[in-house]
């Protein structure tokens, strides 16, 4: 075999299926020692691998890192095409109604208050605590016929993106003021929030990890 045995791989986390990632990190204990050297061997996995994904950096850390448990905030971005483009049907939420943006981001700031997200996660899932540290939250217009929602925090639950995303969504059409937005989370109740988008225009953009980690 390439790495000379068997490898176990353990990913920096799961997400509904569909939904993209632009970084992702994983990591493995393996036999040779010497992979983070082998300038060879990026190629060689690439070569071998679903084309749906491709390995760009090999890393040496200590035998105790975990790509899952040792992250300290993960960063995702979710894309609306605001026009039709036959390119980006698989890549995008395509919605066409006028969004006010700036009611949007009213609303986003609000999250940054709040540490529990029982009403934007789905119901009965496995998640032991539904407390998250939203640390950003702010909506973009890419000028290109899309518009770009961007949220980080130290965790996420299930669902809990595409929940906040369509929530906002009826916030920018006017269906309740951005301030509402306080008397969902406090319900605590997924019948509080709007419906979830769909997964594809969910993107995991950026993993941080403790300084020196790698």
């Amino acid at each position: 075999m390439l790495l000379h045995g068997m490898v176990r791989l353990t990913g920096a986390g799961r997400t509904d299926a569909g939904v993209h990632a632009l970084y992702y990190v994983a990591h493995f204990d393996a036999v040779r020692d010497d992979l983070h050297t082998d300038d060879s061997l990026i190629g060689k996995l690439n070569g071998i691998i679903p084309r749906g994904i491709a390995v760009y950096r090999i890393i040496a850390v200590p035998s105790f890192a975990h790509a899952r448990f040792h992250a300290v905030s993960r960063t995702y971005h979710y894309r609306i095409a605001t026009k039709k483009n036959p390119f980006t049907f698989d890549w995008a939420y395509h919605y066409y109604r006028t969004l006010d943006m700036e009611k949007m981001n009213e609303a986003a700031a609000i999250l940054t208050e709040y540490k529990d997200f029982t009403s934007f996660s789905k119901i009965h899932s496995d998640a032991k605590t539904n407390l998250c540290d939203v640390q950003y939250a702010h909506w973009f217009d890419d000028c290109n016929g899309e518009i770009r929602f961007e949220i980080t925090a130290n965790r996420f639950l299930r669902n809990m993106v595409r929940a906040i995303v369509g929530t906002m969504i009826d916030v920018g059409l006017g269906k309740y003021p951005p301030a509402d937005i306080r008397k969902i989370i406090l319900e605590k109740n997924r019948a509080a929030a709007g419906t979830s988008v769909p997964p594809q225009g969910l993107y995991l953009a950026k993993i941080e990890y403790p300084e020196n980690f790698f």
